[in-house]
């Protein structure tokens, strides 16, 4: 019998009627239910110029979560390397690892995590790179953490205090195969995005398996993004899921949002070109009763082998969204403690 890990992916949703605070709190106390109910890791992503989308400073607010659980890992899913200078994440994670040793993973992505004029804001100033830079970037970061600079490197003389010593479980992630292939490469743990990018999953899945060669992991270790709505019937999990869709829509259309409502979503007239970014979106969702998801995901695994799902779910009121992961975690199975799928 095979298992899969579960794990949470969140992106802090500011809801229609509250504040990014309000969004933040929920967060708090997702991170709590998620400890109790035995999910493997909880991340959190960066993202910027999203009025929907609170997670904006990853390091901080795992900072704040990591005080509120005892168990469950936690992390960036991702940082967006390119917005900032290794030195500076190689600090801020090595001090979350001395703070909080054996909980802390460090998501690497190299797409900017917003708009393209907002990229320029972020990206302003020395040691702020192009997302082409990302792997030198990344060996440079690598290198604060390991010690591996040599005495002629430029920055061989630098100490990253507390980074030395203190590494986070480092992670690429990607919705290409250009991580993919960069991840197996070096023998890393990838984490794809098949929750924005389900049609690009399966080349990324063979590329990162097929360059794959021991370094850091002695085999490889595949998680998969997964955005999931659960309710007690499928009828009640697609009306919930509207507030979603709707979001994507207005992101899609350069005018980004709060969540809103599922009424709003009900009522919303849709063009063909909106209904086609729907159908797009959600192609690679799951979406439905606790059965309806869990058959889902067994899909999903049978089909890519992942070895870890990271189930996202964005909804409108911060109380259907827990009642969401409570419902997932009904349906699924413990090993050593943990929830897990197995099959």
């Amino acid at each position: 019998m095979s298992s899969v890990a579960l794990s949470i992916l969140d992106l802090a949703p500011v809801s229609s009627g509250s504040t990014p605070a309000d969004a933040l709190r929920s967060s708090i106390e997702l991170a709590r239910l998620a400890d109790e109910l035995g999910f493997s890791r909880y991340w959190v992503a960066e993202h910027h110029n999203m009025p929907g989308i609170a997670s904006s400073s990853p390091a901080v607010l795992i900072a704040h979560l990591a005080q509120a659980t005892s168990r469950i890992r936690l992390g960036s899913g991702g940082v967006m390397l390119p917005n900032h200078s290794a030195l500076s994440v190689a600090e801020q994670f090595g001090m979350l690892e001395a703070l909080h040793p054996g909980r802390i993973d460090l998501g690497l992505g190299r797409a900017p995590g917003t708009d393209g004029l907002t990229a320029r804001a972020l990206r302003r100033g020395a040691g702020h790179e192009a997302a082409d830079e990302f792997p030198r970037q990344l060996a440079e970061l690598m290198g604060y953490f390991d010690g591996s600079y040599s005495e002629s490197h430029p920055f061989g003389t630098i100490h990253a205090v507390p980074a030395r010593g203190y590494a986070p479980d480092i992670w690429l992630l990607g919705s290409s195969d250009y991580s993919a292939t960069l991840a197996g490469h070096l023998g890393l743990p990838f984490a794809f995005a098949h929750h924005f990018a389900g049609g690009n999953t399966d080349a990324a899945v063979q590329a990162y398996r097929a360059t794959f060669r021991p370094g850091h992991l002695e085999v490889p270790k595949l998680a998969l993004g997964v955005n999931v709505v659960c309710a007690d019937t499928d009828e009640h999990a697609r009306w919930l899921a509207g507030s979603g869709a709707l979001a994507i829509v207005r992101l899609r259309q350069g005018r980004p949002d709060v969540y809103p409502t599922p009424e709003e979503a009900a009522s919303h007239e849709y063009t063909p070109l909106e209904r086609e970014i729907v159908r797009g979106w959600t192609s690679s969702h799951v979406i439905g009763s606790p059965e309806t998801v869990r058959a889902g995901l067994l899909d999903l695994v049978a089909r890519t082998g992942a070895d870890e799902l990271i189930i996202t779910t964005n909804i409108h009121a911060p109380a259907d969204r827990m009642r969401s992961f409570q419902l997932v975690a009904d349906t699924m199975d413990r090993v050593d403690g943990e929830l897990a799928l197995t099959a």
